[in-house]
């Protein structure tokens, strides 16, 4: 276990009535993008945090690593993020056909390897004055019974039996979320990620610079990437969970399709995506959830990063509120206002991202055809890939998007 101290939390002085030991305003469970998000944010509300994560950083992350522009909106201010490349062009293929590379002069998006970019979100919410716990794992919340002092704390259990008290908890564990099931997410939507980070000689990273590949792939809703990283290639697929084999065969035969077969992975790994049901909660009592343990990314492309950067951000500032609640009523009124900022913002983004992955899996040839033939849709895209617009402000102030997903609504795709 390693620790490092920052400006919160140790030897604090109690308030009247304050159980004896040390009792955090805030604990934040994972240090990927949501929790060091939602750590940074309670540390600046000036709130003592500790970020308790069980493995040492840095470390892996199935991820494709791309930095949409809502990503990077999101992140501190004075953060530099660790780019391997910035993408000026995309080749999309249906299926391995009908290739087409769309380009442009400005940078659409950035790439990240995970890593880096978690370690340093997490170093900037320690120089907020977040502690930091590594190499510990949680076993389990209680807001009720002997190990809870009094009903204004929480208890977090951790592998071993010791016991960190807290004012208000912050899940943001993942899509295997222990504190998503204390707080009871429900998802509607599971999907597998499979990935492969690829070593390739200079001559082919060179021909990959700058350019990503997205292919629409055979099965329902699914589709693959190639995202350059210098001299690592990150080539993945998606697919609906209950399509392993299928999902894996698309894999080989993207690999191979792409002419990378002959060279050895230095990681393959594999993940599962959760997207939450419109009715599954977001807290309960004091503990909010955000990110991939909220059950939060975009529905169609599987997006994670933004999602859990932009609700990591919202239940530190929420937490941080929580913590100063002196009673029940208080604490849900600040809960309940979280979940109507998150449903307010991300949840409008998720109900369209639904309804855009309806229309795909129908309809994968459609997309294809207009975001390669059609200008205006290639100009959405690049849009919402820069952060000018998202999927639910383009359905909200144009038209013709809105029109054209309404007739594919009733139509069926």
């Amino acid at each position: 276990m390693s620790s490092e101290n920052g400006a919160a939390g140790a030897g604090a002085e109690r308030e009247p009535g304050e159980p004896a030991g040390e009792v955090w305003d805030v604990v934040v469970v994972g240090g990927g993008p949501a929790g060091a998000s939602a750590a940074y944010a309670a540390a600046v509300a000036g709130r003592r945090v500790l970020l308790l994560e069980k493995a040492e950083l840095p470390r892996y992350k199935t991820c494709g690593g791309g930095i949409i522009g809502p990503s990077r909106d999101s992140l501190p201010p004075g953060f530099e993020l660790p780019l391997s490349d910035r993408v000026h062009a995309v080749t999309f293929s249906l299926n391995g056909r009908l290739t087409r590379t769309r380009r442009s002069k400005r940078m659409l998006f950035g790439l990240v390897n995970r890593p880096e970019f978690d370690a340093g979100l997490v170093e900037q919410a320690q120089k907020a004055g977040a502690e930091l716990r590594t190499g510990v794992t949680v076993s389990r919340v209680e807001q009720h019974g002997p190990a809870v002092p009094d009903r204004r704390t929480v208890a977090v259990v951790l592998t071993g039996g010791e016991t960190v008290l807290a004012r208000a908890v912050v899940g943001a564990d993942g899509s295997a979320s222990r504190i998503g099931a204390h707080v009871g997410v429900k998802v509607d939507q599971v999907d597998l990620g499979l990935e492969a980070e690829i070593p390739v000689p200079e001559t082919v990273a060179e021909d990959w610079a700058g350019r990503v590949l997205i292919d629409w792939g055979p099965l329902p809703g699914s589709y693959g990437w190639v995202f350059p990283k210098g001299r690592t290639l990150t080539v993945g697929v998606i697919s609906a969970r209950g399509e392993g084999a299928a999902t894996k065969r698309y894999l080989e035969d993207f690999i191979a399709r792409l002419g990378l077969a002959g060279f050895e992975p230095a990681i393959s790994s594999g993940h599962l995506t959760r997207c939450r049901s419109d009715d599954s909660p977001l807290s309960r009592g004091r503990v909010l959830v955000c990110g991939d343990a909220a059950g939060l990314l975009e529905p169609w492309t599987r997006e994670g990063i933004s999602f859990a950067l932009r609700s990591g951000r919202l239940a530190g500032e929420w937490a941080a509120r929580i913590a100063e609640a002196h009673d029940a009523v208080d604490a849900r009124r600040q809960a309940l206002n979280y979940a109507f900022a998150v449903k307010a913002s991300l949840g409008v983004e998720m109900s369209v991202g639904r309804r855009m992955l309806a229309v795909f899996e129908r309809r994968p040839g459609l997309l294809h055809a207009a975001i390669t033939g059609f200008r205006p849709v290639w100009r959405a895209f690049t849009d919402i890939t820069r952060g000018a617009t998202s999927l639910a402000g383009l359905v909200r102030t144009h038209a013709v998007a809105r029109r054209a997903l309404d007739a594919l609504d009733r139509r069926g795709g």
